[in-house]
Parts: structure tokens; sequence; C-alpha cells
């Protein structure tokens, strides 16, 4: 296996302290604090420790604190209600004794019920498009030294754009985007991990595209960008070892907020999950 993805893996199989209590390490991606993408993934996956026979089909998440990448998280597991169809879990990550994240949980048994899904868009699929690790020469010249080691960072996933970012002289554009993304290696047929990795990478492309009709500058540190919450539907199950269509929007920023939405769907048009996040804008002078 791809040895990044693989790595993801491990960071994903958390250490059972006793019973509804984890404890995760982090790792440096580049930015100022704990990705939010890994503690979001790290806290579904304990909360399915504590699930039988039932998969998360919703999830609504707020960052408190910043996460310091030197210090485990520990993650307590509340197990609120398991009912006849749904279960509910409410997750606290812990760092230094204080919770820098929480998050709430919804898990149902497998039913059938009545369908609709919004179309998928009409743009072209993923062959040819190039990936966001294929950063040339001339920009990363340009950039400052985190932003850098950011953008050349090996990633667990294949990021690609179907318009490709340019970080040093940014444009105002519509605030939409599609990007497709996809595992670097086959994965295990386990529904749930599936489900923390798509949590995982969700929070790699969102909340950019709020500032998109801003024409912002992420060269010279003028932005300062943080989630503030995060919420997940699953509609159907999916594999991220095969390619995914994240179709991002954002409807609004105000207040030095905001807000970002996406659809995401398969390959052959169903669309497997929606996600939504609000977070921290500001330009600095």
């Amino acid at each position: 296996m791809d040895p990044v993805l693989a790595d993801l893996l491990q960071l994903l199989e958390l250490e059972r302290i006793e019973q509804n209590i984890y404890r995760g390490e982090s790792r440096d991606i580049g930015t100022p604090q704990v990705f939010g993408g890994q503690v979001l993934g790290q806290a579904l996956h304990a909360a399915a420790q504590t699930v039988d026979g039932r998969i998360c089909h919703s999830l609504h998440a707020y960052f408190l604190r910043r996460g310091d990448v030197e210090a485990p998280i520990v993650y307590e597991v509340d197990r609120a209600r398991d009912g006849g169809s749904f279960s509910s879990r409410r997750v606290v990550a812990i760092q230094h004794g204080q919770p820098i994240f929480n998050m709430a949980a919804s898990f149902q048994a497998p039913e059938q019920g009545i369908e609709h899904q919004a179309a998928m868009p009409d743009i072209p699929g993923p062959e040819g498009l190039a990936d966001r690790s294929e950063v040339g020469e001339a920009m990363l010249a340009q950039v400052h030294e985190k932003m850098r080691r950011y953008l050349t960072r090996k990633r667990p996933f294949m990021v690609r754009p179907l318009r490709a970012p340019d970080y040093t002289n940014p444009k105002k554009l519509e605030p939409v985007k599609h990007v497709w993304i996809k595992a670097k290696d086959k994965l295990p047929d386990n529904p749930a991990l599936h489900q923390a990795l798509m949590a995982y990478v969700s929070d790699y492309e969102l909340l950019g595209t709020a500032t998109l009709p801003h024409a912002v500058s992420f060269v010279d540190g003028s932005v300062q960008m943080a989630s503030l919450d995060h919420a997940m539907w699953f509609h159907h199950e999916f594999r991220v070892d095969e390619w995914l269509l994240f179709a991002f929007d954002s409807p609004s920023a105000s207040g030095g907020r905001g807000l970002a939405r996406a659809t995401v769907f398969t390959q052959d048009g169903k669309l497997v999950a929606s996600t939504a996040q609000e977070g921290l804008i500001r330009l600095r002078s």
C-alpha cells in the first residue's frame, strides 16, 4: 500500500484506553494546528467503535480550540442512546485537560425508503486533469515556506481540480469549484473506515471555496482561516479508493466567516454524501 495512505490508516486506528475512551496521535501536514479533517475522522472512527450493525448517516461537529500536533488527543464517547433503528453518540476530543472539539453523530440500521437526488454536474472526468501536487517551480518560488511545505507534502489522496488554483495571482471567481478525489491505493471493505476517510478528506478543499469571489492571495500569509464547525450527511455507501466528485459552492461570507458546502458523487452519478462548514476568514492588513 502507498506508505502515506498506510500511515493515515494507522492514524485512524485509535488506542483503546478503556471502555468508550480512545487515544490518537497527530501528523503535521503544514497547517498551524492539527488538521481539522484528522480530528473529524478520528472522532467518527471512535464513535463507530461503540456501535454494532449500524452505519453513520449524519454528524455535526464544532472545533473549539487549536489542536497541538505534538500532544496526543483523547476521545471520550458518550453512548447517548441506542433505539430500535438509530444510535446517537457524542464525542469530546481533549488535549491538555481541555476540550478542543465536540461532535454528535447518529447511526442507523440499514433500511429501504423513498429515493431521489440532485443531478451530478456535467463536467469532465478525472482523467487528464493535473493533480494538486503538480505545482510548478515558478509558483513554489513565490510562496512562503509554510505554504511551500503544505503544497509539496505527499498526500494519501489524489486531488484533481477541474480548474487549477492560482496562489500567486488569484482572480475574482464565482464561489463554485469541482474537484475529483481518490485514495492512492486499494482499501479494505469496511464502510465505517471509508466514512472516516471521507470525513478526513472533506476538509481538504471546503472552506477555501468561500474566498474565490475575493481574489484572496495565500502567498504572503495575509489571510487567517480556521474551521469553526463541520456537518456531514451520508446518503449511500461509497468507496474512497474510487473517484469521487466533490462539487463545492459557497452561498455566503460575512462577519469574518464563510460558509461552504459540497455534494459528493460517484463517477457514475450517484450522490453519496453532502457536507457543509462555516469557518473563520480574516484578512490581515
